[in-house]
Parts: structure tokens; C-alpha cells; sequence
């Protein structure tokens, strides 16, 4: 039997543990490390990793890109992962394309976080679009991706891509012009963590929505929608975005590095319903490249709950401030200070 493992604990969050093995029986000992996010109190989630790549701590969140030996290089924010390498293109697709198909001729897309470049490698994907905006808080965290995230190279020297580092809030406040979709690429709602207030309903009302044009889209991640985590965030930003606009829809799938299944909410004052057929078709004619995973038969699976989760989201009435917030588990930098 191997030694238990040494845990060490990084910012008391990210824990990187030594453990110690025997080989068939014999003497001889082999080190490996692991990472452990934890996903409640009473649960974590452990990666094997071949190294740790980078750690670095940003005046906004604690940033760490490990190679594991699952799911290759995978970035964590505020220990907790925010994509991998090797199923990174679920997350990503299942954010972007679903409301640049939804639109009629979408042109201009501006992204709040994706400050590593997935959610505009995607974007970018689509002929029509004129420009993508890419605005993140963290000028570390993109650095940092774009130094050492080699698939995204080609997105952040787009010249259609427009880089920003600023507040997405007061991005958006201060820009004049309108946008046919907005994205919210942005962390989980953590207690003490950057971005908690972009997911309340003031924010999408007064500041999403102002900026869209009339037939526009705004999609956001929308944090766990497994059958025990739903009710964490999921239902809260569901209900809050449709105090806001007249259409909206919710949709999910397992992304296996997050150990759950994930949630995304879209919405606009435009119906959003489209057929699974004309989805392709759209893909089909408007895509440079091809995606790895959505579908039109696959996205409109995706749209249908199951029994539990449907009946949260019909009962649902929390609805999002910053006096009555919710948050997944854990904390953000500020809780350390």
C-alpha cells in the first residue's frame, strides 16, 4: 500500500497533494502530484497532474495552468477550473454558437471575460461577423493565456478581434454603439470574487440590454445544472434574466473536467426557437471549420430537462442582486486578504 498522500495547501484553496506508490509489489517509489478543487464541503474533485506549468496571483484572483494527465493543460481561476485543454471545445461551442446561429446575420459580438481566448477562438469561426470584442478585468490572466495557450494564438492576432482590459460593466456603459450579441464568458458567481454583480438583474437590465441591437442575443454561462447543483446558481440566473427579456431559454450538457453537468442561459425579445435542420444548414454555410460537438439535433436535446431541474426552474423566485446574491462554492481573492 502507498503512504497517504501530503497535502500541500496553496492560498488554502489549491492544493497540490504528493503521494507516494509502490510499483507491482516492489520497493521502488514513484512521485505524482495531484490538484484537488474542492466542489462543497463535503466534496472534491482530484486531477493527477504531470506538472505544474504556471501559478501566479493577479490583484483580481489567484491564477494557476497545470498539465494533468487527464484532461492536458487546464487553467484555474480561484481554484477553480475554468477549462482544459482536451474538452475545452464543449464549453466554448455550447456558449458561442447557439446565439450567433439563433441571429438572423449576426455582426458584431462583444465578450465579457473569455480572457483566454476560447470564447473568440469560436466566435471568430463565423463569416459573417465583422468584429468580436473581447473585454476582460484581468490583463494577468490574459498574458497569461496567450503566452502559453498555443491553441489560441491565431484568435488573439485576429485582426477582427478588438482586445480590451477593462470592467465588461463599464465597457459597456461608456461604448456608444450597440451589438448583436453579447456573451457573458464569465467566472461562477463567487462569494469575494470578480464578477459576482454581472449576474444580477439590474446589470442586465440596465446595462446588457441597453446595448443590443432590436433582434439582438445575450447568452451567459450559468455555473452547475447537475441534478444536486442546479439550485446553486443555475435557477437564480435563469429567473433573473427573465424578469429582464421576453424570450428565454435555458440548455445543458456534461463537460466531464468540470465533474458536472454545465448550464447556459440565452435570451432576447426576439423569439429564439429555430429548427434543428435550419441549425445545420446555418453551421453548414456560415462556419469556417468545423465543430466538434454542437449539432441542430444535439442543441435542441439540450434544451429539455429533466424532471427535477424543470420543476426548479418553474418555481424558481430568487432573483439576483448585489444585496441577494448566490454563489457556488468557495471564495475569491478577497476573502484572503
Amino acid at each position: 500500500m502507498g503512504e497517504a498522500p501530503e497535502v500541500l495547501y496553496v492560498n488554502g484553496f489549491s492544493k497540490f497533494g504528493h503521494e507516494t506508490q509502490q510499483n507491482n509489489g516492489h520497493d521502488q517509489n514513484h512521485d505524482s502530484s495531484w490538484y484537488e478543487e474542492v466542489i462543497d464541503d463535503d466534496l472534491k474533485w482530484s486531477f493527477k497532474l504531470n506538472s505544474v506549468l504556471h501559478k501566479a496571483i493577479s490583484e483580481y484572483q489567484d491564477i494557476a495552468l497545470l498539465d494533468t494527465k487527464r484532461f492536458g493543460k487546464a487553467l484555474v481561476l480561484d481554484g477553480k477550473m475554468q477549462s482544459a485543454e482536451t474538452d475545452e471545445f464543449i464549453y466554448h461551442e455550447c456558449l458561442i454558437h447557439p446565439p450567433l446561429l439563433c441571429h438572423p446575420n449576426p455582426k458584431t459580438v462583444f465578450i465579457m471575460g473569455g480572457g483566454e481566448g476560447s470564447a473568440a477562438r469560436e466566435a471568430l469561426k463565423h463569416k459573417s461577423l465583422d468584429r468580436v470584442v473581447m473585454c476582460d478585468i484581468d490583463k494577468e490572466v490574459v498574458d497569461f493565456c496567450r503566452k502559453y495557450l498555443i491553441a489560441n494564438r491565431e484568435a488573439f492576432s485576429h485582426k477582427k478581434l478588438d482586445l480590451v482590459i477593462n470592467d465588461a460593466k463599464a465597457e459597456l456603459e461608456k461604448r456608444k454603439e450597440k451589438f448583436d450579441v453579447i456573451v457573458g464568458d464569465l467566472a461562477d458567481p463567487l462569494e469575494d470574487g470578480p464578477c459576482y454583480q454581472l449576474y444580477t438583474k439590474s446589470f442586465y437590465e440596465k446595462t446588457v440590454k441597453p446595448k443590443l441591437n432590436d433582434n439582438g442575443i445575450f447568452v451567459t454561462q450559468a455555473g452547475p445544472a447537475g441534478i444536486f447543483t442546479h439550485k446553486e446558481v443555475f435557477t437564480s440566473i435563469y429567473n433573473t434574466i427573465k424578469q429582464v427579456f421576453k424570450y428565454v431559454m435555458v440548455y445543458t450538457t456534461h463537460v466531464p473536467s468540470f465533474a458536472d453537468t454545465w448550464g447556459w442561459v440565452m435570451a432576447s425579445d426576439q423569439p429564439l426557437s429555430i429548427g434543428a435542420e435550419e441549425i445545420d444548414k446555418r453551421i453548414e454555410a456560415r462556419i469556417d471549420g468545423e465543430l466538434l460537438y454542437l449539432n441542430g439535433a444535439w442543441f435542441h436535446s439540450s434544451a429539455t430537462m429533466n424532471k427535477t431541474v424543470s420543476r426548479s426552474l418553474q418555481n424558481e423566485t430568487h432573483v439576483y442582486t448585489e444585496e441577494n446574491a448566490r454563489f457556488i462554492p468557495g471564495h475569491g481573492m478577497a476573502y484572503r486578504i
